[in-house]
């Protein structure tokens, strides 16, 4: 009987997972990659809610109880959040995934003086590129390494496997872009595709003033340069509005595609990004 007991619980201790919560849907991609059968993920932003300004249910709350680690990326929900999952967990441990990458400033548009200008905020959408998810991958290869030793092997042969896909993704997308001149323009309501566009020497001009419809002035402005520019689309997101988008498209008789930074099939939608924006079919 003490042998079977002591079996049961080197068997649970085995195959006992580490819950991990991150805030977005592309971190469960990249942890699920690296972490596979060993960990098990919740995601806290839901599918169509904006990390910007997203609150926590009353069961992601109990999830965070629950939790052995918190995966954080540098959304702008965190900068609330994350100490109030501290206190709700005092054993919880917070790991930044995003740690040595070098962040941009958040894109804007300044349209009074019809010129881009760089805001102080700092832009978190790093992972619209796959050469910064190498720097993630590693990150969190390391922290479930410190926090599960006995699997590191097993990271580690899942971050290799990773880092090679993550090269065949950046290579597809420069074949895709091979032909599509040097800095050209890309249209977007939200400007969450800057490092994307700086990977690839694309210019990425947003619509949004801090975060706002623009005025009808500034819409005759923005009209006026994307014609200029010869703007064939313009990328809006599902938890934007895509008011002002229309009126632009309507007028210049341009596409709205509707794309995510947060979309679930992350590479696929890369990929489909750089269709769009060579004018390949998607």
């Amino acid at each position: 009987m003490q042998k079977l007991l002591i079996f049961l619980l080197l068997s649970t201790l085995t195959f006992a997972k580490t819950n991990i919560i991150v805030s977005i849907l592309p971190q469960k991609i990249f942890v699920d990659k690296i972490g596979g059968e060993k960990v098990d993920t919740i995601v806290m932003v839901e599918a169509g809610s904006s990390p910007h300004n997203y609150e926590p249910k009353p069961s992601q709350m109990k999830a965070v109880t629950k939790a052995d680690l918190y995966l954080s990326i540098g959304v702008e929900f965190e900068k609330v959040w994350l100490d109030k999952f501290k206190n709700q967990n005092k054993n919880l441990i917070i790991s930044d995934i995003s740690k040595d990458i070098n962040k941009s400033a958040m894109q804007s548009h300044h349209h009074e003086k019809d010129e881009e200008h760089e805001t102080e905020s700092t832009d978190p959408h790093i992972w619209v590129d796959p050469i910064n998810v190498k720097q993630i991958a590693q990150n969190i290869f390391e922290t479930l390494s410190s926090v599960d030793k006995n699997n590191t092997k097993y990271y580690k042969k899942n971050l290799t496997s990773y880092l090679k896909e993550l090269d065949a993704l950046d290579i597809k997308i420069k074949e895709i872009l091979k032909d599509t001149p040097k800095n050209s323009t890309f249209m977007v309501f939200h400007p969450a595709w800057g490092y994307f566009a700086k990977r690839y020497e694309l210019t990425q001009l947003p619509v949004e003033v801090e975060g706002k419809e623009p005025k009808m002035k500034a819409l005759v402005q923005l009209m006026k340069k994307a014609k200029e520019q010869k703007v064939k689309a313009i990328f809006t997101q599902p938890e934007f509005s895509d008011k002002s988008a229309q009126i632009i498209a309507n007028n210049l008789n341009i596409k709205v595609i509707k794309t995510s930074p947060l979309a679930k099939n992350w590479a696929e939608n890369l990929t489909n990004l750089a269709k769009a924006i060579a004018k390949k079919e998607r």
